[in-house]
């Protein structure tokens, strides 16, 4: 697959795994993300280096992340998005959705999953919706994993 490098005003979106700042992401990830707080840097360099992930710069500086677990023929898990605190608000977050979700890679797949807390509206804008049956859905769920 080819990487793909977008430019917007003075930010980058791109899905280059040589740009991807880890330090940056597990810091972000290990202390203000709620789905995994205190994950430790180990787990976080694994899932990125089995996902497909999607870098946002600005000024080479890394001010957000996404990455995509899928076969790129049925099903595409979108996990670990987030935007930098101080770069929300400016359209970022629905840019990166957007440009993920229109890559003609991931075009054609049966299923789409995620699961969010606090960002419902920003993907209700891109077709998302609550689980039609959640009655046919389950989980092996184990929040603490990382706690110490």
């Amino acid at each position: 697959m080819t990487d793909i490098s977008i430019k917007k005003d003075e930010y980058l979106i791109s899905t280059d795994k040589e740009k991807l700042d880890i330090d940056a992401i597990h810091e972000f990830l290990s202390t203000k993300a709620y789905w995994c707080l205190n994950i430790p840097k180990e787990k976080v360099r694994t899932a990125i280096e089995n996902s497909f992930c999607f870098g946002v710069y600005k000024h080479e500086r890394q001010i957000g992340f996404a990455r995509i677990i899928t076969d790129f023929s049925t099903i595409a898990y979108l996990g670990d998005v987030y935007i930098l605190e101080e770069h929300r608000g400016k359209g970022i977050s629905k840019w990166l959705i957007e440009t993920i979700m229109n890559l003609s890679e991931l075009q054609g797949l049966r299923r789409w999953i995620l699961l969010t807390g606090d960002a419902h509206e920003l993907y209700r804008k891109f077709g998302w919706e609550e689980i039609a049956a959640p009655d046919k859905w389950m989980e092996l769920h184990n929040p603490n994993v990382y706690s110490t």
